[in-house]
């Protein structure tokens, strides 16, 4: 069996920034996560500061210092990094676009369901536009940080995620559902990074389509 050779996207003194790809735990459970993958690719200690699902591909941030870890958790925890995601859908949305906002409980098969409280809710905010027959394409921006948030917030406007039965999506090669662009200030300067999503899969609808170029820098729509 190949090793897997992780896709180091940026090398800094404090940090790097690597995709992480569909399938693969993040934290060691049934073999080695992603987190260790990338400690033994690297040879050197590594310390995760925010995380993502086993079905969801895309950038995520490894602190290399534990002071760097610390500061890292205190931008995540005060919501400033900025994090979009690209998600597919078959289905059609009750929006076009907007915001979904609610307070998230547990519910079966550790999944999680949306509620009309808002007393700690999970807010998310989207763009969406029609990639061809039958699908759809999503730019998201969670503005929290709950687990499963986007997914869930996908199945509440009735468009759940290709590839995520768990949320009532059609069955897929993958759950199309990644981690696209992260930009957060870092000693007084401003970092941007975007990761397209493998063309080899349906994605590739969505990142040809000629309206795509709008959502290359993520970070300049109206959020």
């Amino acid at each position: 069996m190949n090793k897997l050779i992780l896709s180091v996207h940026a090398r800094h003194d404090d940090f790097y920034i690597i995709e992480k790809p569909p399938g693969l735990n993040f934290h060691s459970e049934d073999g080695p996560g992603f987190v260790v993958l990338a400690e033994q690719q690297l040879n050197e200690k590594l310390y995760a500061v925010h995380r993502l699902d086993k079905v969801t591909s895309g950038l995520i941030i490894l602190a290399r210092n534990s002071t760097a870890a610390a500061e890292f958790t205190r931008l995540f925890t005060t919501h400033q990094v900025d994090k979009f995601y690209l998600a597919l859908s078959d289905a059609k949305p009750k929006k076009k676009q907007g915001w979904v906002k609610g307070d998230m409980i547990k519910s079966r098969r550790s999944s999680f369901k949306l509620l009309k409280s808002i007393e700690n809710p999970a807010i998310t905010r989207f763009y969406s536009l029609s990639v061809a027959a039958n699908l759809r394409g999503f730019i998201l921006k969670p503005f929290s940080g709950k687990t499963h948030q986007l997914r869930v917030a996908l199945k509440s406007l009735a468009a759940p995620i290709l590839g995520d039965p768990l949320y009532g999506g059609t069955s897929a090669q993958r759950t199309y559902l990644h981690a696209y662009a992260l930009c957060f200030s870092w000693q007084n300067q401003q970092y941007q990074f975007v990761c397209k999503p493998d063309s080899t899969t349906l994605f590739r609808q969505l990142i040809e389509h000629e309206n795509f170029h709008t959502w290359q820098q993520p970070w300049q729509l109206d959020w």
